[in-house]
């Protein structure tokens, strides 16, 4: 039995309100610390104002309030280095230093670490000039798959068979400060996201989840953070998690620590499944959002201590435990989103929504105005519905929504809707 730990949490979005609910399932949580948190995760820990991207604030006060393990939650710390700083001061963090985060914040470098670990993936071009853009494109050929190199919180990829959409994408991304842009083969068939929890050596998978990422019904519009997700997958061929945990994730992890720069965190593998076998479409260095909500929502095993073991070096080979049931997530999102985001309304029917057996609501773009809860961001909050299938979870994860009010917001109606 592992002694009580204290547990420094880094975001204010709806995967770590997951993280913190299932961090709260786990007997050995003392105090759980939330920066800077949401009005929905106040009830799980202490919220308090920190600047997360500073790894000076964050060690500080890890040291101070007697923290055992840190847990960022976004992309932004671990880019900048927050897990460095704070594991200088002797401090566990579930999250990987800044040289291995490269592998979100540079697509070209994650490119680099692959075809090195023999990893299969799209072939791609790194371009720093249109000419290149362009001829890259003429021997590609459409749809263009156009990703901005550095970090674009979900929305720097744009996949079109318009080469003059998909040509402006690539101006955008060059004009920024030491702009490139990756241009990639398309790839056919399904995608799925398979997170892995590793400690610089060791790799043990959660189970799959599949989102939705364009911002309307039947995949139209533009691509967003994820507009839902669900897990299990059933369709997917039996023994793929156990492919890529070696074909993909365990290669990686290898070729980082043979770098110096060993993998410690959570590795989320981007996955099509080809006409040609499974393929590599992104790295992130942290759980994914929404899919974060439908997986942990499922996971039995305790989280505080699995992500304990991995930040200390110690996760031992092990299946994980998992309730039968399915989780779908439906995400809310406010007018306008994803081109822009109106904030300042006031929402309503939470409390209706989570009196709904086997659902839970998971805030994000949340604040409290005057004590009144009001939208704060483009994807407000989420539903997410537990049931014996796929569609009994998206019944239960539906219904939920249907008791929360936000003006002008808008969701998709067909998040794992033909599984």
């Amino acid at each position: 039995m592992m002694d009580k730990v204290n547990i420094l949490l880094l975001g204010s979005g709806g995967r770590e309100h997951a993280i913190a609910r299932a961090l709260r399932r786990d007997s050995v949580v003392n105090e759980l610390f939330i920066a800077p948190g949401n009005p929905g995760m106040e009830s799980l820990g202490t919220c308090v104002s920190l600047d997360i991207t500073s790894g000076g604030d964050v060690a500080s006060f890890a040291k101070e309030h007697d923290i055992t393990l840190v847990i960022p939650g976004p992309e932004a710390p671990l880019v900048a280095g927050v897990a460095d700083a704070v594991r200088e001061v002797g401090i566990a963090v579930f999250g990987p230093g800044k040289e291995a985060a490269r592998l979100e914040g540079s697509k070209a470098f994650a490119k680099e670490v692959m075809n090195l670990a023999d990893v299969p993936t799209a072939q791609a071009y790194v371009c720093e000039s249109e000419d290149e853009v362009k001829k890259a494109f003429a021997d590609f050929g459409a749809p263009y798959v156009v990703k901005d190199d550095g970090l674009a919180a979900g929305k720097g990829v744009v996949v079109t068979s318009e080469e003059e959409e998909a040509l402006a994408h690539a101006r955008a991304c060059l004009a920024k400060e030491n702009g490139r842009v990756v241009i990639e083969e398309y790839l056919d068939g399904p995608e799925l996201s398979l997170f892995c929890i590793c400690d610089g050596v060791n790799v043990v998978p959660l189970e799959p989840a599949q989102d939705f990422k364009r911002a309307y019904d039947d995949d139209k519009g533009l691509n967003t953070g994820g507009m839902g997700a669900y897990s299990p997958l059933p369709w997917i061929p039996e023994g793929l998690v156990e492919e890529v945990v070696e074909t993909v994730a365990r290669p990686v992890v290898d070729e980082m620590a043979r770098r110096g720069a060993p993998f410690i965190g959570l590795l989320y593998c981007g996955l099509a499944l080809t006409s040609r076998g499974v393929r590599v479409i992104e790295f992130n260095v942290r759980f994914g959002d929404p899919e974060t909500q439908s997986v942990l929502a499922r996971l039995k095993t305790p989280l505080a201590s699995l992500l304990y073991s991995a930040a200390t070096g110690a996760l031992s080979p092990q299946k994980l435990e998992w309730d039968n049931n399915a989780a779908v997530t439906v995400v809310l999102a406010s007018e306008g989103y994803p081109v822009s985001s109106r904030s300042g309304d006031e929402i309503t029917g939470i409390t209706e929504a989570e009196e709904v057996l086997d659902a839970h609501v998971i805030q994000a773009g949340t604040t409290t105005k005057d004590g009144v809860l009001v939208s704060s961001g483009g994807r407000v909050l989420a539903t997410v519905g537990l049931g014996h299938s796929v569609a009994a979870a998206r019944s239960t994860a539906y219904e939920a929504l249907s008791k929360i009010h936000l003006e002008g917001s808008h969701y998709r109606s067909d998040i794992a809707k033909n599984i």
